[in-house]
């Protein structure tokens, strides 16, 4: 968003929570000097109704009421202060932890600035942040399937969608035209649910099969009043309904399959074959293609075909020729791009409440606090400054800041946190939503108050619970989940059954548990390892069995210390590896800590990722089924090449 328009919504603002008989067009025309830019009167007009419907979709209530005056009808706006202000709400220490362990969820998620902000305007409503270190446990709401923020915005401001879309089982790729009622994650992916405009009914859409861009439409709908994404995502148990499937895998390998294995027979070139009993062939065939050439997809006919056409699909794009590219020092792209607007502007009429409650806050506080650079709010405080009615003076905000100390006066109008708007509301209803269905949490009385609490307060936003919902895979390892809760609650030491699939083997483990979290879906427990004698990180859908072995020897963290941002720590002797990522496939620069990237000119991303051992990357672009190759180093572009034709050759052509 340009300065200029930030400074004109936010003079729109004041000007409508300044009046109780309200503005007409042409009064705000003459107030807020900046509309008088446009063009024509026509592109002032259009200039106001997208600046309504803006502020409107912030969750700011812009009011128009019809007036009689001299035989014409005028329509007058304004913004009623009981209707902006977020009312006022108290929280239990309790319930302030889980809402701020909510609003954590989404740290590294698309909707995480969303969350810091309507965490900001519940911290004048009582809640403490700093209480959510009490709690040993870190979920994070995965959000990295492709065009997760297209589909969000489509779903949650009610606007049509086309998009390409390859249908499970199927390699032919149509057009759908939807209008997205809701959004929902289950069984590891995020899917849309929506009107199919072509079919004329409600489908499913998984978000990784979309194959093109999401386009925004014109027009809008009405999404139906019994709608719930709960309920519909629910008919997928029909479509992930356990059924029979058979792979082969070489002795000694494939340790994780032989684990879910309801039995073992012969099978051919000497082979074991595997008769198992799974509810999604697509996550049993990448980790199928994940094993090359030691294992061979035999029955399902679409599990050998979705293994075959990963595998061939890998080697393709292996094979592809590589553009010349340099890599560059970089920040991740911006996840929302298009949503700087609301976060400029929110972050503004956050900015005075905040201060206005801590008078005298310190600048480099401030600064951290919203999240910018200390120069950044220095531009903020000046933008405050000269914004206000143009023609009374004396109704415009003194802002100082020259000791590094800010104070704000005469800032009544926006002296309360404005209440909620979609993103807001969704990041802590749904984040409590989510804590609520998780093993050893949904119990929690703290949970349900406040979500009670914070749905009332959100008012209309607080709608959005029915219409987008996240649920973490609690399905694998929910036992293990409940018993290290109980054990880091109780300080209990704990031995650990634990695949290590690198080494294809199960180990024993002693370990001082000490707190839980999640990252890109999958849930660790960060403990003391006796064997390594260092603090360790053990994915817990890969903890086969938990014993009790007696009181912890090591101390807990302390309350304050942050939960890992990466399981990953640089060495001296890591390897340097270069993909060459599809755009469905971007995932992997944020989830792998990218360090360098560039742009390809045709679409896909080049980036530099660092790794203690480099073994595992041949197998990594076998699960990828083509949405990455290997570009460097040279042998290990040469190694993927050879590994996945080896493992192609197990399915030939015809």
């Amino acid at each position: 968003m340009s300065a200029k328009r930030t400074e004109r919504l936010l003079n729109l603002v004041i000007a409508l929570l300044s009046t109780r008989r309200g503005f007409t067009k042409h009064e705000l025309f003459e107030e807020i000097e900046l509309y008088g830019e446009a063009a024509t009167p026509e592109a002032r007009e259009k200039l106001f109704d997208r600046d309504k419907a803006f502020l409107r979709e912030q969750g700011i209530p812009v009011e128009s009421a019809s007036e009689e005056y001299e035989d014409n009808t005028v329509q007058r706006y304004r913004i009623r202060h009981d209707a902006y202000r977020l009312p006022g709400v108290q929280f239990t220490p309790e319930e302030s932890a889980v809402l701020a362990l909510a609003a954590r969820m989404w740290d590294q998620a698309s909707l995480g600035s969303a969350a810091a902000r309507a965490l900001r305007k519940l911290q004048a409503r009582g809640v403490l942040p700093d209480d959510a270190g009490r709690i040993p446990l870190q979920p994070s709401i995965r959000t990295n399937d492709p065009y997760f923020d297209d589909i969000w915005r489509a779903a949650t401001t009610r606007v049509p969608v086309t998009f390409s879309y390859r249908a499970s089982g199927s390699d032919t790729v149509s057009v759908r035209r939807v209008q997205p009622w809701g959004m929902g994650s289950r069984f590891g992916h995020w899917y849309l649910v929506g009107y199919d405009l072509d079919r004329r009914a409600e489908r499913i859409f998984r978000l990784s099969r979309m194959q093109a861009p999401v386009r925004l439409r014109p027009g809008s709908y009405t999404v139906p009043e019994d709608f719930d994404i709960d309920a519909s995502l629910a008919s997928l148990d029909d479509l992930f309904t356990v059924r029979p499937a058979e792979v082969e895998l070489l002795p000694g390998t494939g340790t994780a399959l032989r684990l879910q294995a309801q039995s073992v027979v012969p099978g051919t070139g000497g082979r074991d074959r595997l008769l198992l009993q799974v509810r999604d062939l697509d996550s049993l065939a990448a980790d199928t293609a994940a094993l090359g050439a030691a294992a061979v997809a035999v029955d399902p006919p679409e599990y050998v075909d979705a293994v075959r056409n990963a595998l061939t699909g890998a080697l393709e794009a292996q094979r592809r020729p590589l553009p010349e590219f340099t890599l560059a020092e970089q920040s991740a792209p911006a996840r929302r791009p298009g949503y700087g607007a609301q976060d400029h502007l929110t972050r503004l009429l956050d900015l005075v409440p905040y201060v206005l409650a801590n008078q005298g806050a310190d600048m480099d506080e401030t600064a951290a606090a919203f999240g910018v650079s200390k120069e950044q709010l220095a531009k903020d405080l000046d933008l405050l400054f000269v914004s206000g009615p143009r023609h009374y003076p004396n109704g415009l905000m003194d802002v100082s800041f020259d000791d590094d100390r800010i104070y704000i006066e005469n800032a009544d109008n926006l002296s309360e946190p404005v209440r909620f708007g979609m993103d807001e509301a969704a990041a802590l209803i749904v984040g409590l939503d989510t804590l609520s269905a998780l093993p050893g949490i949904g119990s929690s009385a703290a949970v349900a108050g406040a979500v009670g609490k914070l749905t009332e307060a959100a008012g209309e936003a607080g709608a959005v619970g029915t219409a987008v919902a996240a649920r973490l895979d609690d399905t694998a390892g929910a036992d293990v989940l409940v018993e290290t809760q109980l054990a880091i609650a109780g300080a209990r030491q704990l031995e650990l059954r634990y695949l290590v699939p690198r080494r294809d083997e199960v180990t024993l483990r002693t370990v001082d548990p000490r707190r839980l979290f999640s990252v890109d879906n999958i849930w660790y427990v960060e403990a003391w390892c006796h064997r390594a004698e260092a603090l360790r990180n053990f994915r817990v859908d890969r903890i086969l069995g938990v014993r009790d072995t007696g009181p912890a020897l090591t101390h807990a963290p302390e309350t304050d210390a942050s939960f890992p941002d990466s399981l990953f720590t640089p060495g001296p002797q890591d390897t340097l590896v270069t993909l060459v990522l599809d755009p469905a496939s971007l995932w992997v620069a944020e989830a792998y800590d990218a360090e360098r990237r560039a742009a390809l000119p045709d679409g896909r991303t080049a980036v530099e990722l660092r790794t203690a051992d480099a073994a595992w990357i041949p197998s990594f672009m076998g699960r990828l089924g083509g949405g990455a190759a290997v570009a460097a180093p040279a042998e290990l572009r040469e190694a993927a090449q050879s590994w996945l034709q080896e493992a192609a050759g197990n399915y030939p052509a015809g």
